[in-house]
């Protein structure tokens, strides 16, 4: 019974057809009264197909329906409508269907000026009735009908309206939902982004620092060209271990990612002796407990501790020596990288594009706290981040 009904609703037509046959066929039997009458047949058939013929197509066109179905009244009115017509027709109720479908598909002021021709119509008809003794009790009743479709009209037309702003809520809803889904994309693809920057810009810079040092000592200094390549191996494997687990989270739902743990502010100490190990001493200051700091601070600090120091690496030059500082107070968290090279912010923006810098001001901001980076008063390069602990 649901599918039934469900078809009919996306079928209108076959609805409002059947609905024409019923007039129709009852209509029939008053055309043999009228034609006794002395109503003749063409007229008769003339005000059957005006009145009849377009209720099936009422919901695509309901205003030239409904005055076509207007028009075969007033002719129904003036051929057959006198004392010895036919007083009331079945066809005659497709008016009521006019009217209910000008108030539910239209507006309000179509729907007042068709009433106003049913009024008129109605008038002249009571006119040509008079004599008959329940002419008034056809008008009452015909102005029972009307009202009852025009009540009928604005129901189904209240509830027509509801259904479509709630399917403009619901399209709209889906909408909202798929930019969101595109945004939390866009957002997770850029953190990808920004880690595996991190990551492997800071492990190729090491490797091609040791990679140099062993093509230049291989030959007059075997055993440290073999700690170089003994770095490189190491380093490599550390940075496919961070890759692997960063495009862990590209990887299919069904298939199993291995997951590995975060690093965090401890582990600037293992940056601090690479970066020693690739030729730049680096002294490493901690004031403070960092072991116990929120995991996406102590992942921040890693970071940035990362990316300056492997922009040291690159652009610093040769003799350059670097200070990184951690201080920790209960209110916040403060880090300082400091090096003496001859790097400059063009010569950073020019060889890898700002990114680095771009991601760790980003890291910051996203945590709550503020970040800068500049050449020292002293020379050399600064990089500075605060981090609020307070709750």
């Amino acid at each position: 019974m649901r599918r039934f009904s469900l078809w009919m609703k996306a079928h209108p037509a076959f609805g409002d057809s059947l609905i024409a046959g019923i007039l129709l066929i009852f209509d029939m039997g008053f055309g043999v009264a009228g034609i006794d009458r002395g109503v003749s047949f063409s007229a008769f058939l003339a005000v059957t197909l005006l009145m009849v013929g377009p209720v099936p197509f009422r919901r695509y066109h309901p205003l030239g329906t409904s005055y076509l179905i207007l028009g075969g009244a007033f002719l129904q009115l003036f051929t057959h409508g006198g004392s010895d017509g036919i007083p009331v027709r079945m066809s005659d109720f497709a008016l009521a269907i006019a009217l209910y479908t000008l108030v539910a598909y239209t507006n309000r002021k179509t729907a007042l000026i068709y009433s106003g021709w049913l009024l008129a119509g109605t008038l002249l008809w009571a006119i040509f009735q008079v004599g008959e003794i329940q002419a008034v009790f056809l008008v009452f009743f015909v102005f029972m009908i009307f009202g009852f479709s025009w009540a009928m009209g604005e129901f189904i037309g209240a509830r027509r309206a509801y259904q479509r702003e709630m399917e403009q809520r619901l399209l709209l809803l889906e909408t909202e939902r798929d930019q969101q889904a595109k945004i939390a994309v866009g957002e997770e693809r850029s953190r990808i982004a920004r880690e595996l920057h991190d990551v492997v810009a800071h492990a190729v810079s090491v490797m091609i620092v040791h990679a140099d040092g062993a093509a230049y000592t291989i030959r007059s200094q075997p055993e440290v060209a073999e700690n170089a390549v003994r770095t490189i191996a190491d380093t490599g494997r550390l940075a496919l271990t961070e890759m692997r687990r960063l495009l862990g989270v590209l990887r299919s739902e069904d298939a199993e990612t291995q997951w590995a743990p975060q690093p965090d502010a401890r582990g600037v100490v293992e940056l601090a002796e690479n970066t020693r190990a690739a030729g730049v001493p680096v002294r490493l200051e901690i004031n403070g407990d960092v072991d116990d700091l929120p995991v996406g601070v102590g992942l921040s600090i890693y970071r940035i501790v990362q990316e300056a120091l492997t922009n040291i690496i690159k652009h610093a030059g040769a003799g350059t020596t670097a200070l990184v500082r951690l201080a920790r107070t209960p209110e916040e968290l403060r880090l300082e990288v400091i090096d003496n090279g001859f790097g400059t912010p063009h010569d950073v923006v020019k060889v890898s594009g700002g990114n680095g810098l771009i991601g760790m001001r980003e890291r910051a901001a996203v945590l709550g706290g503020e970040f800068e980076a500049g050449p020292n008063p002293g020379g050399g390069w600064r990089v500075r981040a605060t981090f609020p602990l307070a709750a």
